[in-house]
């Protein structure tokens, strides 16, 4: 389907519009797709993201700015997230060693078990995009790219 027949537009002003409004669509469409996934284990997109930065440091700490700089989702807020995970337990904190007002988080077992438990539904993720060649997948990063550079 197009973006003009999935929100009834009669036309658009231009291509440039055009192409702004079919990228804030796609990226509702996909936020409910993730999202949905996420409902099953009982955490939001920005827990799992946290969660997947602590893991590629595991068993490394990370301080929250760390995690702040990390985050896919640049409006979060990271202190809180924390927070959170650390009330399900997904996640530890200390303060840190080398700059006291610094806050060093690390992922637990019981965080890392969650995460391998999710594996295989967030490879479904991949499937989002199954009617793309890699070619056009791979044009399509490089559009993103230039369009953020």
């Amino acid at each position: 389907m197009s973006i003009k027949q999935d929100i009834k537009q009669k036309g658009f002003r231009n291509e440039y519009q055009k192409a702004l409004i079919n990228m804030l669509y796609t990226h509702n469409f996909l936020i409910g797709k993730m999202s949905d996934i996420f409902k099953k284990y009982d955490i939001t997109r920005q827990q799992f993201n946290v969660l997947r930065i602590l893991r590629g440091q595991h068993p490394n700490p990370v301080t929250i700015n760390t995690i702040k700089d990390r985050m896919l989702d640049k409006m979060s807020d990271a202190s809180r997230i924390v927070v959170r995970l650390k009330k399900k337990e997904f996640i530890t904190s200390q303060q840190g060693k080398g700059d006291r007002r610094a806050t060093e988080v690390v992922i637990t077992q019981k965080g890392l078990n969650l995460l391998k438990k999710m594996d295989g539904s967030v490879e479904e993720f991949d499937n989002l995009f199954s009617n793309l060649t890699k070619s056009e997948a791979n044009s399509l990063n490089i559009l993103l790219d230039k369009l953020r550079g």
